[in-house]
């Protein structure tokens, strides 16, 4: 008899934000004309950059020729691409990653979720808590999780960020396999800065871990002690993976692009006494299972490094700056507990005495048609925040904020 995949049925029914969807648009239904703000999903606003549309435009008229038609690029992404994150990503701070190691794709989620499968199914993984849910769900998919209780898997090793270490992980007291760190975090929006996050990389050294570093949020830093790529941490390139994108960056959500940095110095023991090449297996398996990112949206992630580009992009970001400063200093007037904002378009603030996660969520929504994200759906030590987003629109935001003034 043919059987589903049994790891499948120890995940939770729903998609965090899969859950706060269904009860938005119950609340919509039941509520119909009301105008709802969400300062709940990471999604952007504001629109592509004009230098983004003119490069979209160019490679679809290219698409429409036989002399510049392309098919099937390569799996790892076009060499223009790859070189020009090379050189402005990277040379420009004076680290040596090679184009080589960058692999383009559709998503830095997608890139997350299919790297474990590069890692033995008795790997044990550590993460943030609280943390982004795809790093724990597609280990949980592939049985590395065990049992759920709550919301803690018993074979997944927790790493409490919270105000009392002040969001700063302590190392774990279990050795893991693999180790999730997420910063600029989501969704605390606290950052590592370049001491602590040596420690981190000169425990991997030591302890023969593998750090998966999601840098997706590093076009927000702002504070001169903060390191734009683990890269910076002397060592790093032999222990860790970097995972970027351009959705944040510079709008892609909808178009889907980004990159993984697999060093070719990184190793991991091959199960019989040897060592093999981390960036062998990624490519290995991307060249079996993905086909490559279409052409005209590399063409588009790569005008963003023009200066035009770089000039309209560091606007729109800006423009998000300036939203979560406006969210932070509101929710502190207001007598709230508030956490990150400076360094990632992520506000960590704590619930009204008295109120959960999910019972600030409800109230919110019922009270002031506004939408965030219960801390909790993060994991346990989320319990008791929200995670606000400042990707609305400007007007957007001010309403948000005058609508909970007035609660």
């Amino acid at each position: 008899m043919t059987r589903v995949n049994s790891n499948f049925l120890e995940l939770g029914t729903n998609y965090l934000f899969v859950d706060i969807a269904r009860k938005v648009a119950e609340f919509k239904k039941a509520n119909p004309g009301q105008k709802v703000i969400s300062l709940g999903i990471g999604d952007v606003t504001q629109p592509l950059a004009p230098t983004v549309i003119k490069a979209l435009h160019a490679a679809v008229d290219e698409m429409g020729e036989a002399e510049s038609f392309r098919g099937y690029g390569p799996e790892q992404g076009y060499d223009f691409l790859r070189e020009a994150i090379c050189e402005h990503d990277y040379k420009k701070r004076g680290l040596a990653i090679a184009a080589d190691d960058i692999f383009i794709s559709d998503g830095a989620k997608s890139d997350l979720g299919n790297f474990q499968e590069l890692f033995a199914a008795d790997s044990i993984v550590a993460v943030t808590d609280p943390v982004y849910p795809v790093y724990v769900d597609s280990n949980a998919m592939a049985g590395r999780a065990g049992k759920l209780s709550g919301v803690t898997w018993d074979r997944i090793v927790y790493l409490p960020c919270t105000r009392d270490n002040g969001f700063v992980p302590d190392l774990p007291k279990t050795r893991p396999d693999l180790i999730y760190l997420c910063y600029p975090n989501n969704p605390t929006g606290t950052v590592l800065p370049k001491d602590a996050l040596k420690v981190w990389v000169d425990y991997a050294r030591r302890e023969g871990c593998l750090l998966l570093y999601d840098s997706a949020y590093e076009a927000y830093i702002t504070e001169a002690d903060v390191a734009h790529s683990i890269y910076e941490i002397e060592g790093a390139k032999e222990v860790a993976v970097e995972f970027r994108s351009f959705s944040k960056t510079a709008g892609f959500t909808g178009l889907r692009c980004a990159y993984t940095v697999v060093p070719s110095e990184l190793s991991l023991a091959d199960g019989s006494g040897g060592r093999v090449q981390l960036k062998s297996l990624w490519n290995r398996r991307q060249c079996t299972k993905y086909n490559g990112c279409p052409y005209i949206v590399q063409r588009a992630a790569e005008s963003i490094f023009s200066a035009s580009g770089q000039r309209e992009i560091a606007k729109t970001i800006a423009i998000y700056h300036d939203n979560a400063r406006e969210l932070s200093q509101a929710m502190q007037a207001m007598g709230l507990d508030v956490f990150g904002g400076v360094n990632a378009p992520y506000i960590w603030v704590s619930v009204p005495k008295g109120m959960d996660s999910w019972g600030f969520f409800h109230h919110l929504l019922h009270k002031a048609a506004l939408v965030c994200t219960p801390g909790v759906g993060f994991g346990q030590s989320g319990e008791g925040y929200v995670r606000l987003t400042a990707f609305g629109s400007p007007d957007n935001t001010r309403e948000a904020i005058s609508r909970m003034q007035k609660l």
